[in-house]
C-alpha cells in the first residue's frame, strides 16, 4: 500500500505526509537541535488499519534515521510502535526510556 505512495517531509507545516486514495495520513513533529519530537499521528478512518499504521511509521522512522536524528515520541501511538519494534529504540536519545 505504501510502496506506491511517496512519503513527504513538509518542512513548512512540520509534518510527514503520505497521500493514499485522496486521503492524507500525517505525523506532526517539532525539530530541536538533533532531536525530532513526533507529537501527533493522524490517520483518516478510511485508511486506518494496523498494517498501514505500522508501515507508515516504519517509513517515517527510516527517513529520520537517514537524517541521523534522535527520536522523541510524545504521541502514545508512536511510543507504542517504538516499544514493539526494538530496532527503533536505538534512535531514542540517551537516557530516554519508553
Amino acid at each position: 500500500m505504501i510502496d506506491a505512495a511517496e512519503l513527504i517531509d513538509n518542512d513548512f507545516l512540520r509534518q510527514f505526509e503520505l497521500k493514499i486514495d485522496n486521503h492524507l495520513a500525517k505525523i506532526e513533529y517539532s525539530l530541536q537541535e538533533r532531536k525530532i519530537f513526533l507529537t501527533k499521528l493522524i490517520i483518516p478512518e478510511e485508511i486506518n488499519d494496523d498494517n498501514f499504521c505500522k508501515e507508515f511509521l516504519a517509513a517515517v522512522f527510516e527517513q529520520i534515521e537517514e537524517r541521523n536524528l534522535s527520536v522523541v515520541p510524545t504521541s502514545p501511538e508512536i511510543a507504542k510502535f517504538v516499544r514493539s519494534n526494538r530496532k527503533y529504540k536505538r534512535m531514542l536519545p540517551v537516557g530516554l526510556r519508553i
